[in-house]
């Protein structure tokens, strides 16, 4: 007999913005999948891929995370009510993903960044919050030249290969 799997390979979906500053400037310590409270004109302006994450921060304030300064501008095809492209959106965590967020983000120099947006495969909106710490010059530095020392690396082994 001949058994045949039926379990299905979970796909990530690619993200629809990503903020690319984030992972250069932060360091990246632990991070957490949240869904975020849209309106129906915003989900379509993302479905678009029409967003920006550049400068956007989340906060824990009274028990619930809120995403600030994210940009998703007014669905073109939209009526007039559109809301501010730039309000603050309520992001959707569990009560013990959100103790631990505000445990952390109490430490000095730690804060909530997001580093991506995407849909999930039922199509629901979610974002990637990252808990990271400020990266100063010389680590920024430093990591700029273990990148070029892989990339020379690479460079050398691709073309030893060729001859």
């Amino acid at each position: 007999m001949c058994y045949i799997s039926t379990v299905k390979e979970k796909k990530e979906a690619p993200p629809v913005v990503t903020h690319r500053q984030a992972r250069r400037d932060y360091l990246i310590l632990e991070s957490f999948e949240a869904g975020i409270a849209l309106v129906g004109c915003e989900v379509k302006s993302l479905r678009e891929g029409q967003a920006s994450l550049a400068g956007s921060f989340a906060r824990v304030e009274g028990g619930e995370v809120f995403l600030y300064n994210l940009y998703i501008p007014p669905y073109t095809m939209g009526g007039r009510e559109s809301p501010d492209p730039r309000r603050k959106r309520k992001l959707l965590l569990h009560r013990s993903q959100i103790h631990k967020l505000k445990a952390k983000t109490d430490e000095k120099g730690l804060v909530l960044i997001p580093l991506k947006m995407y849909f999930s495969d039922r199509g629901i909106a979610k974002v990637e919050l990252g808990v990271g710490k400020g990266k100063k010059f010389h680590d920024k530095r430093s990591d700029i030249k273990k990148l070029s020392v892989r990339r020379e690396i690479d460079r050398a082994i691709k073309n030893r290969n060729r001859k």
